[in-house]
């Protein structure tokens, strides 16, 4: 029988920081190598539309390496086919992801295609919308990349280029593969291609693995990211089913990947990726963005740090309590405030309107935030910091 290890509650909070890659030297100038390895760290950037502050996937690096410049990620990301790094798909919600992921993620794009995941209208296009997706996919393979908005200005002769099927046609065959993003334009809006036309070939000449060993590979990748945690946390990572990562994590466990652990006060089980490491300390200070692998598992941030965190963006604003677009801040090895942030472009500053501190929060708390912010305002091209009330 596999013993368990016994964990305590700081020593995991420790191992889930070092794993996610805090409490290393940030570099004196972060270069393209640096995002990459941060991006290979975590599996993935979560992309997400709202830009009151800055979009979504820049902050992870960010967090972890300080001001870098945001044209490397957008190379590696949206730049020519040969220099591509990462890919976009649906992995924890929609995401950049490293480009060596791509093979394990094609039995998800497989089950797309037949029609056995994704919302109503997606399925029902495998089967009855041939014909719609056949004609999305000649336009775009005859027309090359394209929007969403982009099918409504070309009327076809069926005449049945609407924004609402269009739309669901595009995300299916994004879905199942077919499609993927070759640019974003200025507000954002995914410009769609055929993959062979933008992921590499040396990427899609990768062979395929089956579905068993995919999962296994996503939930060990997983686990190393998250350093201990519950089943529940390792699923959710890459949004894999119990019966997606469950046999993994078992076969994981059975070849010494993966060991059990009990963790102080938690009331599940947990596992710890083999190689972690477990630093007798963490230092440092980091705005974390609301969804960075850290925090995005709510559950996971109360349990590491008795933090209840909600985002509050789709909160009427008289009921919210901390904001609209709220980071919360990590010193050490605590998350002790939480930040509303804004970036008011037009005047150039970075306004914080509410500091919230946690219960213990520690003196030098404000004046450690100061400094990242100010930090954040030069990497966004602000000129100014305001900070409203703080309390």
């Amino acid at each position: 029988m596999t013993m368990k290890l016994e964990i305590s509650a700081k020593e995991a909070r420790r191992i889930a920081l070092a794993a996610q890659g805090f409490g290393a030297r940030r570099p004196e100038q972060p270069n393209a190598a640096h995002v990459r390895r941060v991006a290979d760290r975590l599996g993935l950037f979560q992309i997400d539309s709202v830009n009151a502050l800055t979009r979504a996937h820049y902050l992870p690096a960010f967090s972890r390496l300080g001001p870098y410049d945001r044209t490397l990620l957008e190379r590696d990301a949206w730049g020519p086919k040969r220099r591509r790094r990462f890919f976009e798909y649906w992995a924890h919600e929609a995401s950049l992801l490293p480009i060596d992921l791509h093979p394990l993620l094609r039995w998800r794009m497989a089950r797309a295609e037949r029609g056995e995941i994704g919302y109503r209208a997606l399925r029902r296009l495998a089967t009855e919308g041939r014909r719609e997706v056949d004609l999305v996919l000649a336009r775009i393979a005859d027309e090359g990349p394209m929007a969403a908005a982009d099918f409504e200005k070309g009327a076809s002769k069926s005449g049945w280029w609407e924004w609402s099927p269009t739309k669901h046609v595009l995300e299916y065959l994004f879905w199942a593969g077919r499609i993927t993003t070759s640019t974003r334009r200025g507000s954002f809006a995914r410009i769609y291609d055929l993959s062979e036309r933008v992921i590499p070939q040396a990427v899609l000449d990768l062979p395929t693995p089956d579905a068993a060993s995919a999962q296994r590979a996503l939930v060990e990748r997983s686990a190393r990211a998250l350093g201990i945690a519950t089943a529940a946390d390792i699923r959710d990572y890459y949004r894999l089913k119990p019966g997606e990562a469950d046999h993994a994590i078992a076969d994981l466990v059975d070849a010494g990947v993966l060991v059990p652990a009990n963790v102080s006060g938690w009331n599940v089980k947990a596992w710890m990726h083999r190689d972690v490491r477990s630093p007798r300390k963490i230092g440092g200070a980091a705005l974390l963005a609301p969804f960075d692998p850290l925090v995005w598992e709510r559950g996971r941030a109360e349990r590491l740090f008795d933090f209840h965190y909600r985002i509050e963006i789709y909160v009427p604003q008289d009921k919210r309590r901390h904001g609209y677009y709220v980071l919360p801040f990590l010193l050490d090895e605590a998350l002790v405030a939480r930040v509303d942030l804004k970036s008011d472009r037009n005047a150039g500053v970075l306004r914080a309107p509410r500091v919230t501190l946690e219960p213990g929060a520690p003196a030098e708390t404000v004046e450690r935030l100061k400094g990242e912010l100010e930090g954040m305002a030069g990497w966004l091209g602000l000129g100014a910091v305001h900070i409203g009330a703080v309390v």
